[in-house]
């Protein structure tokens, strides 16, 4: 009411010039506001944006016409760039039938395409030096630092993490699974069918391509966010290899340029999670090698900034592992009830083997990550780490967000909260 009184007081002057100099300094404050607001926005933009500017330069008359009111952004594509959940971390699979039918025969060729091994190598060897070396931690990244160690009756998992120079934070497990041989989880993993069922965070899996010589596939996965950001596409190139009795399965996002992005759901180029699989002994002490050991590497940029994913990931790990475990379990008694496999399962049959000569070459090697920091420098480009954005701004700007966009308690909460995690970014989670 004061702030109305006062605003009156100013308007009743005599002459409106008197009064102008009074009325500037009542808005300067929400013209500061809409301008942080304003920054913020452009930081933060979304893909629709990035794609417009790209296109300013490129002659109007190659494009269809649109209308206007029905183009501008709503607050959903806002909503998009706020924070969000934990990711889970691992891919997908399903086992071996012992027959001797051709592939042509069990799995009659669908929709999906062959790649061609030799012009489409999308994940190659020097994807297995790379994780090879992580296994063995002569990656020459910083040093891993362990956050989780817990167990169950049947398994045990402990997890590790470093925050890199430039890039998202990357995890690493090791999980063990009693009774469990690698072949079954090679093939768990590999299981898209299977992986909808149990996993509720997976809303489509299709396979897009696939190369009957060596395994490779590209498959697009679309995983469900919470209500406030828009869902996550993946575009997905794997593969298997196996030396000695170790499977090392790679999974990482590729470039895919004849899948057009769109605003929702929204495409992660980023994302890289994968794994070696060997049998160990079970810790029972009775000398078999009856279990299983995962260890597990990941990382991604999911379009929110890091350090709310890493809040995610820290309260949301345990859960995510026991769920992994439950569709596991459930999994192994499927096949060992005799269900077929899938055919995603059946393509983890079919892997490249190496010599473990060969092995030792690649660890002997230089690291080859010019592709991988390429990726990383890209992403990094079209959305600045939220550590270089000042508090001052995220603060105001999320103030003028919450003041001017929507009336919502809830929305205004989830704004504020975010301003206030920013504004402790100096402390380590």
């Amino acid at each position: 009411m004061a702030l109305i009184g006062t605003l009156l007081n100013i308007l009743q002057e005599p002459n409106l010039w008197y009064a102008l100099p009074d009325l500037m300094v009542f808005i300067a404050p929400l013209w500061i506001a809409v301008l942080f607001g304003v920054l913020v926005g452009w930081v933060w933009r979304p893909t629709w944006a990035n794609s417009a500017i790209n296109n300013l330069t490129i002659p109007a008359n190659n494009y269809p016409s649109i209308d206007f009111v029905s183009s501008i952004p709503t607050f959903n594509s806002l909503k998009s760039q706020l924070p969000s959940c934990l990711f889970p971390f691992s891919d997908n699979g399903h086992p071996e039938s012992g027959s001797s039918v051709s592939s042509s025969v069990l799995f009659p060729d669908t929709s999906s395409s062959k790649l061609d091994g030799e012009s489409k190598n999308f994940v190659g060897e020097g994807d297995l030096k790379h994780l090879y070396k992580l296994v063995l931690e002569k990656d020459g990244g910083p040093a891993w630092i362990k956050m989780m160690d817990r167990s169950t009756s049947n398994m045990s998992y402990q997890a590790w993490k470093r925050e890199p120079e430039t890039g998202p934070p990357q995890y690493r497990s090791r999980t063990v699974y009693e009774d469990m041989t690698p072949e079954m989880m090679r093939d768990f993993f590999w299981d898209d069918e299977f992986r909808l069922k149990w996993d509720d965070m997976l809303l489509e899996a299709e396979t897009i391509e696939e190369c009957p010589k060596n395994g490779t596939m590209v498959v697009k996965w679309v995983r469900k966010f919470p209500f406030f950001c828009s869902d996550r596409e993946y575009i997905i190139g794997r593969r298997i290899w196996e030396s000695g009795n170790t499977y090392y399965c790679v999974t990482k996002g590729i470039q895919y340029p004849s899948i057009p992005r769109h605003t929702k759901p929204r495409r992660v180029d980023l994302y890289y999670s994968s794994w070696s699989i060997r049998a160990v002994e079970s810790r029972k002490g009775d000398g078999q090698m009856s279990s299983c050991e995962v260890l597990l590497f990941h990382h991604e940029d999911m379009g929110i900034p890091w350090e709310l994913a890493k809040l995610g990931v820290r309260q949301g790990m345990w859960g995510a592992v026991k769920k992994i475990d439950h569709g596991l379990r459930w999994y192994q008694k499927e096949i060992d009830s005799g269900v077929p496999i899938s055919h995603c399962a059946y393509m983890a049959h079919i892997h490249s083997k190496v010599s473990t000569e060969r092995m030792k070459y690649l660890e002997n090697t230089s690291n080859d990550l010019q592709e991988i920091e390429t990726c990383e420098q890209i992403v990094n480009d079209e959305k600045p780490s939220a550590k270089n954005v000042p508090k001052l701004l995220v603060v105001g700007g999320a103030i003028a967000l919450a003041c001017t966009i929507d009336r919502g308690l809830l929305t205004k909460a989830v704004i504020f909260g975010v301003a206030r995690r920013f504004a402790k970014m100096g402390r380590r989670l």
